[in-house]
Protein backbone atom coordinates (compact mmCIF):
# COMPACT_ATOMS: atom_id res chain seq x y z
CA UNK A 1 0.00 0.00 0.00
CA UNK A 2 1.27 3.53 -0.80
CA UNK A 3 0.69 6.16 1.75
CA UNK A 4 -0.53 9.18 0.16
CA UNK A 5 1.25 12.37 1.31
CA UNK A 6 -0.48 15.39 1.85
CA UNK A 7 1.03 18.36 -0.37
CA UNK A 8 3.53 20.65 1.09
CA UNK A 9 2.87 24.01 1.71
CA UNK A 10 5.90 26.41 1.54
CA UNK A 11 5.85 29.59 3.50
CA UNK A 12 6.00 32.89 1.24
CA UNK A 13 8.57 35.12 1.49
CA UNK A 14 7.11 38.90 2.80
CA UNK A 15 9.20 40.98 0.62
CA UNK A 16 7.57 44.71 1.61
CA UNK A 17 10.03 44.99 4.57
CA UNK A 18 12.56 44.57 1.72
CA UNK A 19 11.40 47.25 -0.40
CA UNK A 20 10.80 50.23 1.69
CA UNK A 21 15.19 51.14 1.20
CA UNK A 22 15.45 50.33 -2.15
CA UNK A 23 11.68 52.20 -2.82
CA UNK A 24 12.99 55.27 -0.81
CA UNK A 25 16.62 55.67 -2.69
CA UNK A 26 14.58 55.84 -5.74
CA UNK A 27 12.49 58.50 -4.17
CA UNK A 28 15.76 60.34 -2.67
CA UNK A 29 17.71 59.81 -6.04
CA UNK A 30 15.19 61.49 -8.12
CA UNK A 31 15.07 64.19 -5.78
CA UNK A 32 18.60 64.46 -5.73
CA UNK A 33 18.80 64.80 -9.49
CA UNK A 34 16.27 67.82 -9.70
CA UNK A 35 18.40 70.05 -6.47
CA UNK A 36 21.53 69.65 -9.26
CA UNK A 37 19.84 71.16 -12.29
CA UNK A 38 21.90 74.24 -11.53
CA UNK A 39 25.16 72.91 -10.54
CA UNK A 40 28.44 73.06 -12.82
CA UNK A 41 28.11 70.16 -15.69
CA UNK A 42 30.87 68.27 -13.87
CA UNK A 43 29.06 67.37 -10.48
CA UNK A 44 26.09 66.80 -12.85
CA UNK A 45 27.95 64.06 -14.33
CA UNK A 46 29.15 62.48 -11.18
CA UNK A 47 26.33 63.13 -9.40
CA UNK A 48 24.04 61.32 -12.16
CA UNK A 49 26.60 58.42 -12.61
CA UNK A 50 26.18 57.72 -9.43
CA UNK A 51 22.08 58.03 -9.39
CA UNK A 52 22.01 55.60 -12.38
CA UNK A 53 24.14 52.98 -10.47
CA UNK A 54 21.78 53.11 -8.31
CA UNK A 55 18.85 53.33 -9.62
CA UNK A 56 19.99 50.46 -12.14
CA UNK A 57 20.37 48.33 -9.03
CA UNK A 58 17.29 49.12 -7.40
CA UNK A 59 15.88 48.42 -11.01
CA UNK A 60 17.20 44.86 -10.83
CA UNK A 61 16.00 44.39 -7.56
CA UNK A 62 12.24 45.32 -8.19
CA UNK A 63 12.51 43.20 -11.03
CA UNK A 64 13.23 40.20 -9.00
CA UNK A 65 11.24 40.80 -6.64
CA UNK A 66 8.44 40.98 -9.14
CA UNK A 67 9.06 38.07 -10.42
CA UNK A 68 9.39 36.06 -7.12
CA UNK A 69 5.90 37.66 -6.18
CA UNK A 70 4.02 36.50 -9.95
CA UNK A 71 5.57 32.81 -9.53
CA UNK A 72 4.15 33.46 -6.32
CA UNK A 73 7.19 32.42 -3.98
CA UNK A 74 6.78 35.80 -2.11
CA UNK A 75 4.33 38.34 -1.46
CA UNK A 76 4.48 42.03 -0.73
CA UNK A 77 3.86 41.82 2.91
CA UNK A 78 6.02 43.95 5.88
CA UNK A 79 6.10 40.99 7.97
CA UNK A 80 9.58 41.07 7.98
CA UNK A 81 9.59 44.63 8.65
CA UNK A 82 8.17 44.11 12.27
CA UNK A 83 9.30 40.31 12.99
CA UNK A 84 10.86 39.38 15.15
CA UNK A 85 8.84 41.65 17.75
CA UNK A 86 11.78 41.47 20.01
CA UNK A 87 14.00 43.73 17.72
CA UNK A 88 11.49 45.88 17.47
CA UNK A 89 12.13 48.45 19.94
CA UNK A 90 15.83 48.46 18.97
CA UNK A 91 14.70 49.43 15.08
CA UNK A 92 12.39 52.18 16.30
CA UNK A 93 15.37 53.66 18.23
CA UNK A 94 17.40 52.93 15.41
CA UNK A 95 14.58 55.32 13.24
CA UNK A 96 14.57 57.67 16.00
CA UNK A 97 18.48 58.33 15.83
CA UNK A 98 18.00 59.10 12.00
CA UNK A 99 15.38 61.12 12.36
CA UNK A 100 17.42 62.91 15.55
CA UNK A 101 20.86 62.77 12.86
CA UNK A 102 18.20 64.77 10.44
CA UNK A 103 17.52 67.77 12.67
CA UNK A 104 20.94 68.01 14.69
CA UNK A 105 23.00 68.38 11.79
CA UNK A 106 22.25 71.83 11.33
CA UNK A 107 23.19 72.82 14.85
CA UNK A 108 25.93 70.14 15.20
CA UNK A 109 27.53 70.19 11.75
CA UNK A 110 28.70 67.02 9.69
CA UNK A 111 31.53 65.98 11.52
CA UNK A 112 30.09 65.53 15.17
CA UNK A 113 26.44 64.47 14.29
CA UNK A 114 27.71 61.91 12.23
CA UNK A 115 30.51 60.62 14.93
CA UNK A 116 27.38 61.00 17.73
CA UNK A 117 24.86 59.10 14.81
CA UNK A 118 27.56 55.96 14.20
CA UNK A 119 28.97 55.67 17.69
CA UNK A 120 24.99 55.75 19.25
CA UNK A 121 24.18 53.57 16.65
CA UNK A 122 26.89 51.24 17.04
CA UNK A 123 26.14 50.87 20.68
CA UNK A 124 22.60 50.07 19.88
CA UNK A 125 23.11 47.39 17.53
CA UNK A 126 26.14 45.83 19.63
CA UNK A 127 23.71 46.10 22.24
CA UNK A 128 26.45 48.24 24.17
CA UNK A 129 29.32 45.69 23.41
CA UNK A 130 32.88 46.80 22.25
CA UNK A 131 32.55 50.65 23.07
CA UNK A 132 36.21 51.32 22.39
CA UNK A 133 35.56 49.43 18.65
CA UNK A 134 32.25 51.68 18.19
CA UNK A 135 34.32 55.10 19.48
CA UNK A 136 37.22 54.25 16.98
CA UNK A 137 35.25 53.21 14.15
CA UNK A 138 33.01 56.67 14.62
CA UNK A 139 35.85 58.47 15.01
CA UNK A 140 37.55 57.37 12.14
CA UNK A 141 34.94 57.81 10.33
CA UNK A 142 33.39 60.91 10.96
CA UNK A 143 37.03 62.75 10.52
CA UNK A 144 37.72 60.95 7.14
CA UNK A 145 34.18 61.87 6.07
CA UNK A 146 35.47 65.36 7.04
CA UNK A 147 38.35 65.03 4.99
CA UNK A 148 37.42 63.73 2.25
CA UNK A 149 34.16 65.84 1.25
CA UNK A 150 34.59 68.77 3.35
CA UNK A 151 37.91 69.60 2.56
CA UNK A 152 38.81 67.47 -0.58
CA UNK A 153 35.65 67.87 -2.29
CA UNK A 154 34.71 71.15 -0.48
CA UNK A 155 30.85 69.86 0.17
CA UNK A 156 28.89 72.34 1.56
CA UNK A 157 27.63 70.28 4.55
CA UNK A 158 26.62 71.97 7.52
CA UNK A 159 29.23 73.60 9.65
CA UNK A 160 29.58 72.61 13.55
CA UNK A 161 31.42 74.02 16.14
CA UNK A 162 34.38 71.07 15.12
CA UNK A 163 34.33 72.68 11.18
CA UNK A 164 34.58 76.51 12.69
CA UNK A 165 37.62 75.59 15.31
CA UNK A 166 38.79 73.63 12.17
CA UNK A 167 38.29 76.56 9.85
CA UNK A 168 39.97 79.09 12.77
CA UNK A 169 42.78 76.86 13.24
CA UNK A 170 43.92 77.21 10.08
Amino acid sequence: MKRETAPVRRERNSLGGDLVIPVGALVFTLYYFSTILDSPWTAQVSAFFVGAVLIGLVAIFLVKSGLQVARKEASLGFDGLIAPPGLLPRRLALLALTFGYIVLIEWGGFTLTSFSFLFLAMLLLGGGRNIRLALLLSATLSLVGFLLFILAFETRFPEGPFERLIKSVF
